[in-house]
């Protein structure tokens, strides 16, 4: 088929669209919204998976952490497993007994609720508190924007300083105010910001950066007769040590808490990329989801399109038989309804595709997320839109072309 002849017969397909518009605009919508779920949704997904990779990367895919293990039910039985804290002393001999080439660090959060002020101004009562040595900084992957780290003295002396973050220093401080040095209470205590971090971002609509941290003996020294959990992060130099050094870590830390051989560990130890990992894998599935409720709302599009064209073909018949009368080839007639089939197609695919990046941005932005311009999924929906009109317009358009001319021009 020459270009003038497929314009002429894309011409002829919006002249057809015009004269049929309620007809031809539902099924138009069904396309647009089979397109735009699938669009919609994958584009989401790519942006969750998006900000996945780049909040677990930044902790570091060479760190793991040891912590309690959480209370365990034993079904059938009735019986409750509670496991014991790890208190600061286990902490601090696995930190100065562990001799494998790695960065050790010790944390303890010490509220999730805290207020903090500054003058006449103060945050809302949700600011996570955390108690850190002075490993931590490296280990977490966080980075100081402002200021410095607190050094090995005020961790051991328990020192009133302070290291704030992003949305604290935003909501607390104008932009010509430097927080360095300036004095602030959380809760009731007084403290000397020393650093503010670098901006993390948001992870699913939940901040990063609405924490601060202090020494670790000040948190010790502040929370009273309240027992802290302490959890321990390890930071290997090479991923490939990440192995051996995890196994070196737990056959040290069940020595410390005394652990009889053959018994089960009583702590945890976890990568910092397995959850994230674990996370991607899960996303798998839904994307699998997604694409099936999507392709079942085309298969429903594909039917509505596949019915109007042979409609278009039962009213147009006279139209036929007379093209056919002066001229016209099989192949011809064959050609625009098919091609009238794709154009509907397409028409529906283009603005489900609009509106799909929309939709999947939204979510994007709302998660912290850049924006996201999915080509893979742009291409696979026009291409799924070019499927969707072939099949619907091929046995009508057939249809057409095998009509005889005389009995055509003889339909009322």
């Amino acid at each position: 088929m020459n270009l003038g002849l497929l314009i002429e017969n894309i011409k002829i397909s919006a002249s057809s669209i015009k004269s049929n518009l309620l007809r031809t605009s539902l099924t138009i919508l069904i396309i647009t919204f089979g397109i735009m779920a699938l669009i919609g949704i994958l584009t989401a997904i790519d942006a969750i998976s998006f900000s996945l990779k780049s909040n677990f990367s930044s902790m570091g895919s060479n760190t793991f952490t040891i912590e309690n293990r959480t209370m365990q039910v034993h079904a059938g039985r009735g019986k409750r497993e509670r496991f014991e804290n790890i208190t600061v002393t286990e902490a601090h001999q696995f930190k100065q007994r562990y001799d494998f080439p790695a960065t050790a660090s010790l944390h303890s959060f010490f509220s999730y609720i805290a207020t903090v002020k500054y003058g006449s101004e103060e945050t809302h009562p949700n600011v996570s508190i955390t108690g850190i040595d002075e490993h931590y900084i490296e280990t977490s992957g966080y980075n100081i924007e402002k200021g410095r780290n607190f050094s090995p003295v005020e961790v051991l002396e328990g020192r009133n300083v302070i290291i704030i973050g992003k949305d604290i220093e935003k909501r607390l401080f104008s932009e010509y105010i430097n927080p360095i040095n300036q004095q602030i209470l959380v809760g009731s205590m007084s403290y000397i910001i020393v650093g503010v971090l670098e901006e993390k971002g948001s992870t699913f609509g939940f901040s990063g950066d609405n924490i601060c941290l202090i020494p670790l003996n000040n948190a010790r020294k502040n929370a009273g007769n309240r027992e802290l959990n302490y959890t321990i992060s390890v930071m290997v130099s090479e991923q490939k040590q990440m192995e051996t050094a995890i196994n070196e870590a737990t056959q040290l830390f069940r020595i410390i808490r005394k652990i009889p051989p053959g018994s089960e560990n009583n702590f945890a130890i976890s990568k910092s990329s397995s959850l994230g990992e674990m996370l991607l894998d899960n996303i798998k599935y839904i994307t699998i989801v997604a694409t099936l409720i999507g392709l079942i709302t085309l298969v429903g599009a594909s039917i509505g399109l596949m019915n109007i064209m042979m409609v278009t073909v039962t009213e147009r018949t006279k139209e036929i038989g007379l093209r056919k009368a002066i001229g016209a080839t099989t192949g011809r007639i064959k050609n625009q309804f098919l091609i009238e089939a794709i154009v509907i197609g397409q028409i529906g695919g283009i603005l489900g595709i609009i509106f799909g990046i929309a939709v999947g941005n939204f979510i994007s932005i709302f998660i912290g997320s850049p924006f996201i311009m999915p080509w893979t999924w742009i291409i696979t929906g026009v291409f799924l839109c070019l499927v969707v009109g072939v099949l619907s317009g091929l046995y009508p358009a057939i249809k057409a072309s095998k009509l005889d001319p005389v009995i055509a021009l003889r339909y009322e």
